[in-house]
């Protein structure tokens, strides 16, 4: 337990009084609607789907799924707009723009970055260790400044495809006293335990998690965060008023009632990835292969750029990951199919 922890010092002294938008589903959601200026005589399609008709701003059902799925309370669960959405909402609620300062660990997620940038908050970067990408505790922990009010950590980490020790992450959390984010986005990919459930015991940890990955629905852009009552209470005074919409909500309830079939996929895509990282650390250009336990690979080859501007003219898109930290000459690969991981390994052996 962090004793130190103190929610109501972090937060924006505007976000405190902040009244937020009552909007008309809050009240009513079945009836004459005669209430919200809605178009009466529907969507213009038979299949219509109650579209006329806002969503649920609270997204009930949909919450108490996920609350099901990872063993808490819907009022732990905040659903948005992609993980991007919960990111955006936390440096609105904690961060002053032009006074605050955020910590992360490159190499990272880069929405960590480009979301202070938009709020004008200052982060501070502490770069994971070369051996195995793992956090550097003490030296984050001395980085933190008075004005230090998040820490993110991305764990499996994008790009490099590593979790971080349990341990480590623990001592983060109990010791900062900030809010300590972990973006839990490839987690069901992973071996490692999710630190949703632990949300309830920690009132500083909020994690992140997605549908986009294991469950295929990036195209619905439905992100999950969990956090403290207190925390999803003022993120959902903060949300726009119907942030998900009917649709996005049906594909997402249906992906929860499908959850064998996703880890079963995710479980095939494991054993591709196991499969792909042996072929490629056969080929020549291939220098290092790291240790994933996310659905892609972080490859060193002896010359990166090249190999990538190659790939592309052959419409083979794979991510080049040269700029980033620790990341020289790398490429990052998204597990395919196996025969699109075939097709990698063939055009790979023709470069080298």
């Amino acid at each position: 337990m962090n004793r130190s922890f103190d929610l109501e010092k972090l937060v924006r002294p505007n976000i405190k009084k902040l009244v937020p938008y009552h909007s008309a589903r809050e009240d009513f959601g079945e009836g004459l609607l005669l209430d919200a200026n809605e178009n009466s005589l529907g969507a213009p399609f038979s299949d219509n789907q109650q579209l006329h008709r806002y969503p649920d701003p609270k997204q009930t059902e949909l919450r108490k799924l996920i609350a099901e799925w990872r063993g808490v309370r819907p009022q732990n669960i905040f659903t948005g707009v992609g993980s991007d959405e919960g990111i955006d909402l936390l440096y609105r609620i904690f961060c002053r723009p032009g006074e605050d300062r955020v910590l992360t660990t490159p190499p990272t997620y880069g929405m960590y970055n480009v979301s202070a940038n938009i709020h004008d908050i200052a982060v501070d970067e502490v770069l994971l260790d070369e051996e195995g990408f793992q956090l550097r505790v003490d030296k984050i922990l001395d980085a933190v400044k008075s004005t230090t009010k998040m820490l993110f950590l991305c764990s499996p980490n994008n790009p490099t495809g590593n979790t971080f020790a349990t341990s480590d992450i623990q001592k983060l959390v109990e010791e900062f006293e900030g809010i300590v984010i972990i973006d839990e986005a490839y987690i069901d990919f992973s071996n490692q335990d999710s630190w949703a459930s632990k949300v309830v015991e920690y009132p500083n940890l909020v994690v992140l998690q997605t549908l986009s990955k294991s469950f295929g629905l990036a195209g619905i852009r439905l992100g999950i965060t969990y956090a403290q009552e207190e925390i999803i209470d003022y993120m959902m005074k903060v949300k726009a008023p119907y942030n998900i919409n009917k649709l996005t909500a049906k594909k997402a309830i249906e992906g929860l009632q499908n959850w064998k079939t996703v880890q079963f996929r995710a479980d095939a895509i494991k054993k591709e990835r196991k499969e792909l990282k042996d072929k490629l650390e056969q080929l020549k250009i291939v220098q290092k292969v790291f240790k994933s336990e996310a659905n892609f690979l972080l490859a060193k080859f002896t010359n990166a750029k090249n190999i990538y501007k190659q790939l592309t003219q052959q419409h083979i898109i794979i991510r080049y990951r040269g700029n980033e930290p620790l990341c020289d000459n790398c490429l990052r690969i998204t597990v395919g199919t196996p025969d699109e991981n075939e097709q990698l390994i063939s055009a790979l052996k023709s470069l080298g």
